[in-house]
């Protein structure tokens, strides 16, 4: 039997080319996906980020052209799509996780060594050791809204660390030659409103409280940390844990103790001890020492598993290939792990389950159980350092 098909004009024919290049696209496509177990790995050597996924352990795209990333920081929109990267040229980058791609990117200062998105997720904010201060720019477009010198004294600029996201569209950030504590009100963007605090001798870096309320600074300059409480900031600044070195000698400091990390567990906060091998446990409830945890070497990075079950320690060089787990109930060290060469940072999936390692001198990331302290994957990456997470976007402070 003969079939005799229709005969199509030219615009029919058209059309159903069309058509048929459309469905081919289509079937091409990658499936959609939602954000919330994607994440940023910071190469530092190479100036590039590998995008990444926490549910199957792997990695998706790679993001080159993101300039000095020596000492980076990322944060992240609100629906988890865009990563603003922070370098330490100065640049600030929008990477767009879905896409793979730089969405924009501007060269806001000389020298930056991170930043944070407001509580609306309307607002990015620098902050510069050079020139020192606060930039703020629309989330979006990366337009610059405004400024805050950290101008101490006439012609004289701090460098500015420990920058945190507050309730109410503020901010607050440590000014390490300053000695003082800023915080600044960003309600009407263009027009900042700061309140300055002395805090102590070189604040180093800082951490906001889960709640948002308290803003701790540890002092590199003394021993002790500055407590900032903001429900109530015109009872200013305390001092915390005054002379807990009890005057004995602090071993040189080869790099700095990084507070960000949310060492908060329960009741208790987690931190590390400056050019000592302790770290320190705090009562939140009237922020006194109530106990010393003995550990590897000099702490870094001291992190609470989400659930607080578990605290996990990397250390500064030269003792920087080990990771330590401490015990939040009995107060010890109950796993020394070594993943590889230059531990620099680590990162707990959303709900604790898994921790990713970097190792940067080994050129991967480990991934290790939680609960087993097994490692359950490497994944390659040039030079890590940074791990970040898109699950900080519904977090104060990060």
């Amino acid at each position: 039997m003969t079939i005799r098909l229709p005969r199509l004009s030219l615009p029919q024919l058209c059309a159903v080319a069309l058509a048929t290049l459309l469905l081919a696209a289509c079937s091409s496509t990658p499936a959609p996906r939602g954000t919330g177990d994607l994440g940023l790995v910071i190469e530092r050597a190479s100036g590039q980020v590998a995008v990444v996924e926490t549910t199957g352990r792997s990695r998706l795209a790679t993001v080159q052209g993101l300039g000095d990333l020596s000492h980076a920081h990322v944060t992240y929109s609100r629906d988890g799509r865009y990563g603003y990267v922070f370098g330490r040229d100065g640049g600030l980058t929008k990477v767009d996780l879905l896409l793979g791609r730089i969405d924009r990117r501007v060269v806001q200062a000389g020298n930056s060594i991170g930043g944070s998105i407001s509580q609306d997720g309307r607002l990015v904010v620098a902050q510069n050791y050079d020139p020192g201060g606060i930039r703020v720019f629309d989330a979006d477009t990366l337009e610059p809204l405004s400024e805050v010198p950290a101008e101490y004294a006439p012609g004289f600029r701090s460098k500015v660390v420990g920058l945190a996201d507050l309730p109410g569209q503020r901010f607050a950030y440590a000014l390490f030659e300053a000695g003082e504590i800023w915080v600044t009100d960003l309600s009407d963007p263009r027009q900042p409103r700061t309140q300055r605090y002395p805090a102590g001798r070189q604040p180093y870096d800082a951490l906001v409280t889960p709640d948002g309320r308290h803003f701790i600074a540890g002092l590199f300059g003394e021993d002790g940390l500055a407590l900032l409480d903001l429900w109530h900031p015109e009872q200013g600044v305390r001092k915390i844990l005054s002379g807990y070195g009890r005057g004995e000698q602090p071993l040189p400091v080869y790099k700095m103790p990084h507070l960000r990390g949310w060492a908060v567990a329960g009741d208790y906060a987690w931190l590390p001890a400056i050019g000592r091998h302790e770290v320190l446990v705090v009562d939140t409830r009237d922020w006194r020492e109530v106990a010393r945890v003995p550990v590897h070497s000099q702490p870094v990075f001291v992190m609470a598993r989400p659930d607080g079950r578990q605290v996990w320690v990397n250390f500064a060089f030269p003792d920087n290939g080990k990771l330590q787990v401490i015990d939040t109930e009995s107060r010890s060290v109950v796993e020394t792990l070594e993943p590889g060469r230059a531990v620099l940072h680590m990162e707990f999936t959303p709900r604790g389950e898994a921790v990713w390692v970097s190792a940067r001198d080994d050129d991967k990331v480990v991934v290790y159980d939680t609960e087993t302290r097994r490692p359950l994957a490497e994944l390659p990456a040039a030079k890590p350092s940074g791990i970040f997470f898109t699950s900080r976007a519904a977090r104060t402070g990060f």
